[in-house]
């Protein structure tokens, strides 16, 4: 299968055409998010640079397909999809939220089972794996995990305002919690691609100190990058977080 064509597989959407770009950009997205969430920045980006968004099971165009509620299953999942796309470009992750704990063991999996290393790990609106919070949104009625979407931002308030979407879209955010939710760091070798850590000085989920331990999962550089902002701080700066993943892939284009 060629690279083009495994582009258009069920796990790997490409938005915008850049064969030519030197460099490949895999984005994964939150809990309850969809490839789509990445488009904006996929058009920032190209042609510089191509952007690749994962689609979860169960959602969009795989709506009729099981979800998956685990982060070690999806991880799999991914590996598997990204596997026909090595070649000799340089390919980065850029996750934002439960999308940086997929990243991070995606970068695992690539570097130590596949034997790729990403060339940047770019994780967003996440504390680093080693700081555990006990979260159970999961477990709570449909009414609290609508509170938390609402109160994170990032969701059109017309679709949380509309009970019969909300039917349809709560069992995958419902999933996506408890993936991440339950989700436990295993000791083991790390990574040894640059980190780049970007935060919202506000966000609720991720406080500046628990953001800079990302530096504890690489061997190599690690940067943290604050913004003004919550939890989605990212989707009012697309140009500027465009600007700066262009720095960080190519640096001869700063």
């Amino acid at each position: 299968m060629s690279a083009a064509v495994a582009t258009e597989s069920r796990w790997v959407k490409r938005f915008h055409c850049a064969e030519d770009a030197p460099v490949r950009l895999v984005c994964l997205s939150h809990a309850g998010g969809a490839a789509g969430f990445w488009f904006p920045l996929s058009k920032a980006l190209s042609p510089t640079v191509e952007t690749l968004a994962v689609q979860y099971p169960g959602r969009q165009d795989r709506r009729a397909e099981p979800g998956l509620d685990d982060i070690g299953d999806l991880t799999d999942g991914i590996v598997r999809a990204l596997v026909p796309l090595l070649d000799e470009r340089p390919l980065a992750l850029f996750g934002h939220s439960m999308g940086a704990v997929l990243a991070y063991e995606v970068a695992r999996r690539l570097e130590h089972e596949v034997g790729a290393p990403p060339a940047e790990l770019i994780v967003s609106g996440r504390r680093a794996p080693c700081r555990i919070r006990e979260e159970t949104v999961h477990l709570k009625a449909d009414e609290a995990l609508v509170a938390e979407l609402r109160e994170l931002g990032g969701t059109d308030p017309e679709l949380l305002d509309d009970p019969d979407v909300m039917r349809l879209l709560l069992p995958g955010v419902r999933r996506d919690y408890r993936a991440i939710e339950t989700y436990r760091h295993r000791p083991g070798r790390e990574p040894s691609c640059p980190i780049t850590v970007l935060t919202g000085a506000d966000d609720p989920r991720a406080t500046i100190a628990e953001a800079g331990d990302w530096k504890r999962h690489t061997t190599g550089r690690c940067t943290l990058e604050v913004f003004p902002g919550g939890h989605f701080f990212l989707t009012e700066r697309t140009d500027e977080i465009a600007r700066l993943v262009t720095a960080r892939l190519l640096p001869s284009r700063r």
